[in-house]
């Protein structure tokens, strides 16, 4: 009988520790993940939007834009978020753009459910083009799993970009995973990385990322 009572309580020791160990890699990498992972999905957004927009015409807005920009890199971030929300009106490419910067004010301000809303009206406007749907859902996820989003909400958001050929389907994954070590399933965050390193498709800055979390998981 105490021999099985010390199995029991060995057993429950060990599982707190491995709860233990999930929530340190999670508090130490987690949001460095999530931060990598939207950066390269801003960068990449950004320079998708400069190349398509004809910027011929429209100095005024971009005069507008760029102040904008400058106040946010300067620390204003209401007078930017202000100004992002008024050109978030405009028809055409400055218009999209504003509202994503918007949307990253408000959440780096702590309105979640401000950037949020407007992620999810881009991602529900059948008029916008997919490739910024789908980013819009992304950075909504990214935003939750920092929080306290829910988890079956935030993979209904990334099952939307995550099939083959989606531009955003790698960052959604590594979100995904990121999402499973964050709710302590170090065997599905394990197999996430796992499948990013091995497919030859994957970006190679991700790829790195994925695999030193396998490092760290193992």
């Amino acid at each position: 009988m105490a021999d099985h009572s010390d199995d029991i309580l060995i057993r429950e020791v060990d599982e707190e520790l491995r709860q233990e160990q999930f929530q340190k890699v999670w508090s130490r990498y987690g949001k460095i993940i999530i931060a990598a992972a939207v950066l390269i999905v801003a960068s990449v957004a950004g320079y998708q939007f400069w190349r398509s927009q004809d910027l011929q015409g429209r100095e005024a807005l971009g005069d507008r834009f760029a102040q904008a920009q400058r106040m946010a890199i300067q620390g204003d971030n209401d007078g930017a978020r202000r100004m992002f929300e008024s050109l978030a009106s405009e028809k055409g490419g400055y218009g999209l753009l504003a509202r994503f910067q918007e949307a990253g004010l408000r959440g780096a301000q702590g309105d979640t459910a401000g950037a949020l809303a407007i992620y999810d009206a881009i991602a529900a406007n059948p008029d916008t083009n997919e490739t910024y749907r789908g980013l819009a859902a992304v950075l909504a996820a990214g935003l939750e799993i920092n929080g306290d989003g829910d988890g079956s909400t935030i993979r209904n958001r990334l099952g939307l970009v995550t099939a083959p050929g989606n531009p955003w389907r790698f960052t959604a994954q590594e979100l995904l995973a990121a999402l499973d070590l964050k709710e302590g399933d170090r065997d599905a965050a394990r197999a996430a990385y796992q499948a990013l390193v091995e497919d030859s498709a994957t970006p190679e800055t991700l790829r790195q990322r994925a695999t030193e979390m396998l490092t760290i998981l193992r």
